[in-house]
């Protein structure tokens, strides 16, 4: 049965994936479970050590979990934590996908590039767009999530320009450093793979390789 008794207490784990963590409730007692439902909607995802007020309801197995939950969080957090979000991040992440798009043209003009390539380059971005548009929707609805690596692998595959796009325009993964650190290693990664084996730089090296080992083998 719920208490209309506001409690006090803070953050002490949080599974983003998944959409739930506990409170440790101040100034001691039982971790209580909370489900991304109990905060009100817009009021962004719970950081480990926040405040936070939340009713507690004791459920018929004895289990401890927090009802209108608020987050306590001072008037210039909403800024700090959106910082990824401003359109001046967003334009130069935008950049990623126009240089790139320049190195394309570069290179097909240079070096033949089978047109399925970019066949690729679209439907994985248009795979990531989706995706990321169904884990914003897990998210504000406190459903099952899409596991980072998952969003990771089809933007490594070629999907990183729809996941850039799919990032600013929904607002999402914009601010979790681990993630974004991740997601543009991928994105290099993906570039310098594209570039290695559109361009002579692959068929040279493994020219060379060969000829080193027939060097090597010879008399």
């Amino acid at each position: 049965m719920p208490s209309s008794h506001r409690r006090e207490g803070a953050i002490k784990s949080w599974n983003d994936e998944r959409g739930f963590g506990f409170i440790a409730p101040l100034p001691h007692g039982r971790d209580v479970f909370v489900h991304i439902k109990a905060f009100p909607r817009g009021s962004g995802r719970p950081g480990v050590g926040e405040r936070v007020a939340y009713e507690l309801e004791v459920t018929p197995e004895g289990r401890h979990r927090a009802l209108h939950a608020e987050l306590h969080r001072p008037p210039t957090a909403p800024a700090a934590r959106t910082l990824a979000g401003r359109p001046g991040h967003g334009r130069r992440a935008y950049l990623a996908i126009a240089a790139f798009g320049v190195v394309y043209v570069v290179i097909t003009l240079n070096w033949p590039v089978p047109w399925w390539v970019l066949g690729v380059y679209v439907t994985t971005s248009a795979g990531c767009f989706v995706l990321y548009a169904a884990d914003k929707s897990a998210a504000i609805g406190g459903r099952w999530r899409i596991a980072e690596r998952s969003l990771l692998a089809l933007g490594f595959a070629g999907g990183w320009p729809g996941a850039i796009i799919a990032q600013q325009t929904l607002r999402h993964k914009t601010t979790k450093a681990s993630f974004r650190s991740v997601f543009w290693a991928s994105v290099v990664s993906n570039i310098f793979v594209f570039v290695v084996l559109a361009t002579p730089i692959f068929s040279e090296t493994v020219a060379f390789g060969t000829r080193v080992l027939l060097d090597i083998q010879s008399p």
